[in-house]
């Protein structure tokens, strides 16, 4: 009889032991469960967020940027004149930003018209690459469009606002 108690004993404490355990184990799920919860909204705002920030480093790339060409240096400024001649020698450029179109758009005013030598600076879209930018993948960011234009002689700085579409690889 002794026996059979010490046995029991011993049956009841390992079952308490699991007991425990899965307690233990159910409680760290919850735990990882609500801890986890927000992961899927944070990784798509760190998307978003480094998309941005891969429109404004090409916009301030120097093949983009103004720099001193306007008085002073301004950010997230692009030289459209610079864009144009950029875009006739862009076999050049091919695999050297590391996406695979590139889109500047005016703002205002709104319309269609496709920039090339004959056009500029009446047209409203420089696509850097000659293919649509298609739906996904897309980076997007505002910046100042400037130029250099004439009026009765002067030469004058003129800036429009104006968007950059990018569109990265393999998206």
């Amino acid at each position: 009889m002794v026996n059979n108690k010490g046995q029991l004993k011993i049956q009841q404490m390992a079952f308490m032991l699991m007991a425990v355990t899965l307690f233990f184990v159910l409680v760290g799920m919850f735990v990882l469960v609500v801890k986890f919860s927000g992961m899927q909204e944070s990784a798509t705002a760190l998307e978003e967020k480094n998309a941005i920030l891969l429109a404004t480093r090409l916009a301030n790339s120097p093949e983009f940027s103004c720099g001193f060409s306007f008085d002073e240096t301004k950010l997230v400024c692009i030289d459209v004149d610079k864009v144009m001649m950029l875009k006739e020698n862009m076999v050049k450029y091919v695999n050297f930003w590391g996406v695979s179109n590139i889109e500047i758009r005016k703002i205002y005013p709104k319309g269609d018209v496709m920039c090339n030598l004959q056009n500029y600076p009446n047209c409203n879209v420089i696509r850097i690459r000659d293919k649509e930018i298609s739906g996904t993948g897309q980076a997007k960011n505002f910046v100042s469009l400037c130029r250099k234009e004439s009026f009765n002689g002067e030469i004058y700085n003129k800036c429009e606002l104006g968007v950059i579409i990018i569109e990265e690889k393999g998206m």
